[in-house]
């Protein structure tokens, strides 16, 4: 059983700077992999990054000009996505999702989901 909540989101203006989180539920966290995707309407659900059990990430090339990055805490079950240099094109509702050790880049891989944290960027 997994269940998430991400936070962080917020209003920031372009070029700034904004880290989101995600806090899993249980005390096998660190056997999963972390993945981020966001939403926002015309464009579905994208990858944005992951980050697997033992801390390797990788970023979507689609948005590593956006500087994001991902790191990974396991003594807080939490995972972070900091975004930096952001553009309103990054505007979209962000979730995080798990899956189990390895890191996989489409939405349908993953087994567990939050239910979002919205980050807008305006001009």
């Amino acid at each position: 059983q997994g269940q998430l909540l991400e936070s962080g989101g917020g209003l920031v203006q372009a070029g700034g700077s904004l880290r989101v989180s995600c806090t899993a539920s249980g005390s096998t966290f660190s056997n999963y992999a972390m993945g981020w995707f966001r939403q926002s309407p015309g464009k579905g659900r994208e990858f944005v990054g992951a980050i697997a059990w033992n801390g390797d990430s990788a970023i979507s090339a689609d948005v590593v000009e956006g500087l994001f990055t991902i790191s990974r805490d396991n003594a807080k079950n939490t995972v972070y996505l900091q975004m930096n240099s952001l553009k309103p094109e990054d505007t979209a509702v962000y979730l995080c999702a798990a899956r189990l050790f390895t890191m996989q880049t489409r939405y349908q891989q993953y087994i567990y989901w939050g239910q979002g944290t919205q980050v807008t960027v305006s001009n």
